[in-house]
């Protein structure tokens, strides 16, 4: 039996004293995010996961989604009242836009309400966070009469959402798509095609699924740059939003999938379906980037949670199971041996795994909350910079979230040693469910080409001088004797990531094989920096709160020892990277097929 407690003390600390969410107050939204409602808001969302979500967890993994001779889906036994429920507690629209029935509150507060979901149920969290999705593509790209007719429809829960990619022969090549759309008479096209993996594409958790799909109009141009987005629902709604007739779409086949059983991954037909198209013809993939750029940074809060879960699930188990003596000391009276987590290599496990956690879950955070001052912010400046380090840090919270996510996972796995293994304890569910992380949304290895090929270079590296600057602005202020143990790690750690940048600049522009080849070397790199740095902001912020006495200070104390841990164990690995990237792609390219 596995056990979820939502980290909600943690969370609110990060948001109030690290990234101060109450400086800013005057972004639209924010005044009502006062500290008190943030407490009750994360409060409340940390019982459902923990109460409601969290007990359909093993029960969807076990039941999976069943495809039915009349082509419906069913979810697993409690999901469809859990969704609910869900619905009408108003989590799906939390930070919706109030003109659409949305509660208007900071993103940043859906970011970690997505946390506790995904840890207590990542299957269920997929159908609520796709609607949301849907939601951001046709606020920013929709006709006005689409936003009336759909936004209030998906915040509310009534209808759920999907986004519609990838075909057998296009995945990360868009271009590739084959899907058409034929126009029709009425201004509307029909829609003919088949998608593959689509989290979603049939269930029964809501009235109608509203599809967002990428399709090319006859005669539009080869390549990405002839795609075009269109809305196609499952069921054509009325101008009120009553539902009218079936559309031509359906679903096919439901994948057998490693993990994830809960969630519907579909085969989807369309057959002359009826889609409406959504923003500029011949313009489809940077409306739909809109809505995968914040899935991205949704998926790499995936890897955070599972490697929540995991390590909560081990840290109990360590407690709990006795094999062996301490080496440091004499065993405990009157048993036969001592619980494993006196052992200097499972503290070694759950510290590198708790590290990593808070480290990440602050970085996801802080990036989400860019995310509202982009959107938000009045100040030109302001909102440019934001926007510069959200686009920047995407690409490396999902890349590396859910790289070191999954292999926290397996770690939490290895304390339960053959117990690990077997269904009883649920541990190798986590390591089930946290690996598809790494592949959706766009895989680790195409999150590293972004970052180095696209991310680096845009606007002359603004972005990432601008990240240098703000590290080494850090490290000069806070060279006291507390921050110590933090500041020396960060700072041999940014000079790694310089000397990489700037060896890229000298190697790959003149052989892009260099770039690639070091590219995912380099996210982690550049991982580890933005982790490290969050650690010195927390340490900085615990240092103050212990100092004045808060009630927290004992567990601020155990976090800043494994804040600790992690700048003397796990930092270091910044050499490593540095070294791999600087031995270039020339070997590598060398091999020949046969070898590989």
């Amino acid at each position: 039996m596995t056990i979820y407690r939502a980290p909600v003390e943690a969370t609110l600390f990060i948001i109030d004293d690290v990234l101060a969410l109450s400086r800013h107050a005057n972004l639209p939204g924010f005044g009502e995010a006062a500290p008190d409602v943030v407490a009750a808001v994360l409060g409340e969302a940390g019982r459902f996961a923990e109460e409601v979500l969290a007990p359909l967890n093993r029960i969807g993994d076990v039941e999976g989604c069943t495809l039915h001779a009349d082509g419906r889906v069913t979810t697993p036994a409690g999901f469809r009242d859990a969704y609910r429920r869900f619905a009408a507690g108003g989590w799906i629209g939390l930070a919706g836009d109030p003109d659409y029935g949305g509660q208007g509150l900071p993103f940043v507060l859906a970011a970690a309400l997505n946390e506790f979901v995904t840890s207590a149920n990542m299957a269920f969290g997929m159908y609520p966070g796709l609607a949301q999705g849907a939601v951001t593509a046709i606020a920013r790209h929709g006709s006005q009469r689409q936003k009336r007719l759909y936004l209030p429809k998906l915040l509310s829960g009534e209808w759920a959402g999907t986004m519609n990619l990838t075909e057998p022969q296009a995945g990360t090549d868009l271009g590739l798509i084959r899907t058409r759309a034929g126009p029709n008479a009425d201004g509307s096209y029909a829609i003919s095609g088949s998608k593959i993996f689509i989290s979603g594409g049939e269930h029964d958790l809501a009235d109608n699924i509203v599809h967002l799909v990428l399709a090319r109009i006859d005669g539009s141009p080869a390549g990405t740059k002839g795609i075009s987005m269109f809305v196609v629902p499952k069921v054509i709604p009325a101008d009120d939003g009553s539902l009218g007739e079936a559309n031509r779409v359906s679903c096919g086949a439901l994948e057998q999938k490693m993990g994830i059983h809960g969630s519907a991954t579909c085969l989807m037909n369309y057959d002359g379906a009826t889609g409406w198209l959504v923003g500029e013809r011949d313009r489809g993939v940077s409306a739909m980037f809109t809505m995968m750029n914040e899935a991205r940074l949704g998926v790499g809060i995936q890897g955070l949670a599972l490697s929540e879960l995991a390590y909560q699930n081990a840290a109990a188990y360590a407690r709990e199971r006795r094999q062996g003596r301490a080496l440091a000391r004499a065993g405990e009276s009157g048993g036969a041996a001592d619980p494993i987590l006196v052992h200097p290599d499972i503290r070694r496990t759950l510290a590198a795994i708790k590290g990593f956690n808070i480290a990440a879950r602050a970085l996801a955070l802080a990036t989400a909350l860019d995310a509202d001052i982009a959107e938000k912010s009045s100040d030109d400046a302001t909102r440019a910079a934001a926007a510069d380090r959200l686009a920047l840090m995407t690409p490396v919270v999902k890349g590396v979230l859910t790289d070191r996510g999954f292999d926290n996972v397996v770690a939490a796995q290895q304390v339960f040693g053959g117990h690990g293994y077997i269904a009883e304890t649920g541990v190798e569910q986590f390591v089930r469910d946290a690996r598809v992380a790494m592949m959706y949304e766009g895989a680790n290895g195409i999150q590293a080409l972004d970052l180095v090929g696209r991310k680096l270079p845009k606007d002359g590296g603004r972005a990432v001088t601008a990240f240098f600057k703000e590290v080494s602005d850090f490290v000069d202020e806070h060279r006291d004797e507390a921050l110590a143990p933090f500041i020396g790690p960060l700072s041999q750690g940014l000079d790694d990531l310089r000397a990489a940048t700037m060896w890229f600049m000298a190697n790959a522009l003149a052989r892009p094989a260099n770039g690639a080849a070091g590219a995912t070397d380099y996210m982690h790199l550049f991982g580890l920096v933005a982790l490290g740095f969050m650690w010195a902001r927390i340490a900085l912020a615990a240092e103050r709160r212990i100092a004045e006495g808060d009630p927290r200070s004992e567990r601020l104390t155990g976090d800043f020892l494994v804040g600790r841990a992690f700048m003397e164990r796990t930092m270091p690995e910044t050499g490593l990277r540095l070294a791999r990237i600087t031995a270039g792609a020339e070997t590598l390219m060398a091999l020949p097929e046969a070898a590989l």
